[in-house]
């Protein structure tokens, strides 16, 4: 069975360099291959940095008040294909820094919350620190998309800190209730399902707006429900 995996898993990954990564992506990856290296791992220090402010948080949040507004963190860099994706959505120039000035997002954190309440709660803490820069701000909680889809979305800049030198590297920050997450996960295998017949597709796209409305209606009752315990016994 893993002999199959293995087997699989590098079908598909050959079938991801032949479709997805042009030839140009490629070739600039290869003849940049350590400052482009050297870039990806400074997206990965500074999602360390961000972890980590939020781990501090929570563990604040813990010892003053006896609540863990943070359910769980999740990160990720983007990958190769998902950058060719968006080079060529953008029509940027393919260059090390024009993708570093251009695109945002190549580094996430997801910052699972108990409540809707506790993400703009955290989302302050967060942006009050003094060595974060708020680039972008989104509110797909107060305004979701037409899908369905809830989240606060924030683009900063964060600085880390080099043997010579300070850089500020651009983050995405995404906060969600358990609810939105779970909603999200299934929105996005449903997205990248190409071999679903399009009224199937149709159909399961309204079955997900109805979830969605029916899980921002649970984080409500959830909310009320809290804040009506918070209020008669405390925190």
């Amino acid at each position: 069975m893993a002999e199959g995996k293995s087997r699989m898993e590098a079908r598909r990954d050959e079938l991801i360099r032949k479709n997805l990564l042009s030839d140009e992506f490629l070739e600039l990856i290869q003849k940049n291959r350590k400052p482009f290296d050297l870039l990806m791992s400074y997206y990965q220090c500074a999602i360390m940095e961000i972890e980590t402010k939020f781990r501090v948080l929570n563990q604040e949040y813990s010892l003053e008040y006896d609540k863990n507004p943070i359910e769980g963190i999740k990160t990720r860099i983007k990958s190769y294909d998902s950058l060719v994706r968006k080079i060529r959505r953008k029509n940027i120039p393919m260059s090390l820094a024009s993708i570093e000035e251009n695109i945002k997002d190549i580094a996430g954190v997801r910052v699972i919350c108990s409540f809707p309440e506790d993400i703009y709660e955290l989302a302050d803490s967060f942006l009050k620190q003094d060595d974060i820069v708020l680039i972008e701000k989104k509110d797909y909680i107060k305004n979701p998309k037409p899908s369905g889809y809830r989240s606060l979305h924030l683009i900063v800049q964060v600085p880390i800190f080099l043997q010579k030198n300070k850089k500020m590297v651009n983050v995405e920050v995404q906060f969600r209730t358990i609810a939105m997450d779970f909603w999200a996960s299934l929105e996005h295998k449903l997205r990248y399902k190409k071999d679903i017949p399009e009224d199937q597709a149709q159909q399961l796209q309204e079955e997900l707006l109805a979830c969605a409305t029916q899980s921002a209606q649970l984080d409500e009752r959830m909310q009320e429900i809290r804040n009506q315990l918070v209020s008669k016994f405390g925190e």
